[in-house]
């Protein structure tokens, strides 16, 4: 069974930072992206960031642009999600998950949450002014 457990989030301050750790298990990862997202209450699930493991080709919501960096440990089948200058807005339920692979060009095409397949629980991550 394919399966993903999430770890890391917690509780910082304004400015501080978080790695979360997605541990993934039961599928071929080279045939998919990993994806992370977030889900604040009362808002919709959105994407934050995807990786795929062929080429390793990276997608950023702009949001998150250089703040966040995606990676993934090949040996430990395990995607991260450094997490940097945070703020309050970063607040919610981080996911992750895996999904097509597309690309435009050398681009990755991030196709949007009803694309993904298989979701983890879920980590908190809290974000104080």
């Amino acid at each position: 069974d394919v399966q993903f457990v999430e770890s890391g989030g917690g509780l910082v301050q304004t400015g501080g930072s978080l790695t979360l750790s997605c541990a993934a298990s039961g599928f071929i990862f080279d045939d998919f992206v990993i994806g992370w997202f977030r889900q604040a209450p009362g808002k919709e699930r959105e994407g934050v960031a995807c990786i795929s493991k062929i080429g390793g080709y990276t997608y950023y919501a702009d949001s998150v642009k250089g703040r966040f960096t995606i990676s993934y440990d090949n040996a430990k089948n395990t995607v991260f999600l450094q997490m940097n200058s945070l703020n309050p807005e970063d607040t919610g339920v981080y996911f992750c998950a895996n999904g097509p692979s597309e690309y435009h060009g050398h681009s990755l095409v991030y196709t949007g949450p009803a694309t993904f397949l298989s979701w983890g629980q879920g980590t908190q991550v809290t974000v104080s002014s």
